[in-house]
């Protein structure tokens, strides 16, 4: 996992109440797992890192047994950190579809209707740009033009995938754009 990816994930997480290390790994893996997991050697020097920004803060609890838990807590200024990175998205939080689903793990945690709404117009411009895995001259290759049956594969999966989520990106726009003055998202 990317480190842009596992402090978003960090904070995210820690944005819904306090956990322990091992609970966090769990549910870094429950999000994205399958695709980039996560190791110790690179969760706990990012947790460490936040902790030296002030954005994370560790005290023991009783654990079960005899042993004791780190449980990690995040402070107010990670939780201002949070939702600068919510609000304020960098471009490949943007572009990246698994790097862009992290960031919908925790958008709700940004309670402004219309900075969620102009996080999900910005994907929304991003998708509706031509594009490709396979260019000639410059200009994107559509399904159609391909002859290799794996490439024009990969091009019907990412179309589908595509028209799916800019259908639900208008949807949820919508959604957020019809909402009442001061209401809050679930």
């Amino acid at each position: 996992m990317a480190s842009g990816d596992l402090t978003l994930s960090i904070l995210g997480l820690l944005g819904r109440g306090p956990m322990h290390g091992y609970e966090l790994k769990a549910r870094i893996h429950g999000l994205s797992g399958h695709l980039r997991p996560v190791s110790d050697g690179a969760l706990y020097p990012a947790i460490a890192r936040l902790e030296k920004k002030g954005f994370v803060e560790r005290h023991e609890e009783e654990g079960a047994g005899a042993a004791r838990r780190q449980v990690l807590t995040l402070t107010e200024a990670g939780r201002r950190e949070l939702l600068r990175r919510l609000r304020e998205p960098a471009d490949l939080d943007i572009s990246d579809q698994t790097r862009f689903f992290g960031l919908l793990a925790f958008l709700s945690q940004l309670r402004d209707r219309e900075a969620q709404a102009r996080v999900l117009r910005r994907r929304l411009a991003f998708l509706e740009t031509p594009a490709s895995f396979f260019y000639e001259d410059g200009r994107p290759l559509r399904a159609e033009e391909v002859g290799d049956p794996f490439h024009r594969g990969m091009l019907v999966v990412a179309r589908a995938i595509s028209v799916a989520e800019r259908e639900w990106l208008r949807e949820a726009v919508a959604e957020l754009e019809s909402a009442p003055a001061g209401a809050r998202p679930e």
